[in-house]
């Protein structure tokens, strides 16, 4: 008996690296699995439908099921069809982990619209189209559903050289912290990954001497818990997953100044000298560099 034994997953970018590693042991646990991939190059570009067929034949090896989708997430009508072919195989959609994305990175001084554009396009309008598609469908359906986006440490935290994968998993996490509150009355969760894990996107940003410590099977655990019936009061929250550590990521509030409206508007050399006394107090901007 698996954890997810009954339940019907959608895993976008599921060809390689995380997303094979989350479809793999999805359906370890029970679920059948809808394995996306547009099978294109780190960059982009390119597609082929090898990547997800050949997940799709190690989850039957394994003895799961699972069928291959080759569609992009970028497309509405291609992920319609991802979720159409989860009702239409297996008869319903419980599960989705929107994981598909791309790198263009470059230094800002160095960025050009379009490697902004097709990195926010595939990152965030791609993760608004799967979850949005899914999300629906759970509606309808009127049963509940986790849906799973993934951030990172480069959107939540920050990172040289990634203003747009940045701004775009930026975006996915604020997508979920609104998102979740709406799904409490369906029974819907909502949460956000944000992992550190070897990849063909991180094989020449993980320092090599470390990648051994970072494999993607390392990450899929939690994220497949939270997508079981023991998760459905787990919602809003962001995980920083890599190697076997898990760490919850919430805002820290830290008081400056205040004072009553009638004593009347700050001058600004003086919240200037209470804004500059305060800053011994304050987190570091990116605790993993601190």
């Amino acid at each position: 008996m698996g954890m997810l034994d009954g339940k019907v997953a959608l895993v976008t970018g599921a060809g390689g690296g995380l997303g094979r590693a989350h479809a793999m042991l999805l359906a370890k646990e029970g679920a059948k699995v809808v394995v996306n991939d547009l099978g294109g190059a780190r960059d982009g570009t390119g597609a082929s439908s090898s990547m997800a067929d050949a997940v799709v034949e190690e989850i039957k090896a394994a003895g799961g099921e699972a069928v291959a989708d080759h569609g992009s997430v970028t497309s509405r009508s291609d992920v319609e069809a991802m979720v159409k072919a989860c009702i239409d195989n297996f008869g319903k959609i419980d599960i989705c982990i929107a994981n598909a994305g791309i790198l263009r990175d470059k230094s800002f001084k160095n960025m050009d619209d379009t490697m902004w554009d097709v990195v926010v396009d595939v990152h965030l309008r791609g993760t608004y189209l799967t979850t949005k598609v899914a999300y629906d469908a759970m509606l309808a359906q009127g049963e509940g559903g986790r849906i799973i986006v993934t951030s990172s440490t480069s959107g939540l935290l920050g990172n040289f050289g990634q203003t747009n994968y940045g701004a775009a998993k930026a975006g996915i996490a604020g997508l979920m912290r609104c998102l979740w509150l709406e799904g409490l009355k369906y029974g819907i969760t909502v949460n956000c990954l944000a992992p550190t894990a070897t990849s063909r996107l991180t094989t020449d940003i993980l320092p090599e001497d470390i990648q051994d410590n970072f494999p993607p099977e390392a990450v899929s655990p939690p994220v497949v818990w939270l997508c079981t019936d023991d998760a459905k009061d787990v919602s809003g929250r962001q995980f920083l997953v890599g190697g076997n550590s898990v760490t919850l990521l919430s805002w820290q509030l830290t008081p400056i100044a205040s004072r009553d409206l009638a004593e009347g508007f700050w001058d600004v050399a003086e919240i200037g000298e209470k804004i500059s006394a305060s800053k011994d107090n304050w987190p570091p901007v990116n605790p993993m560099r601190s």
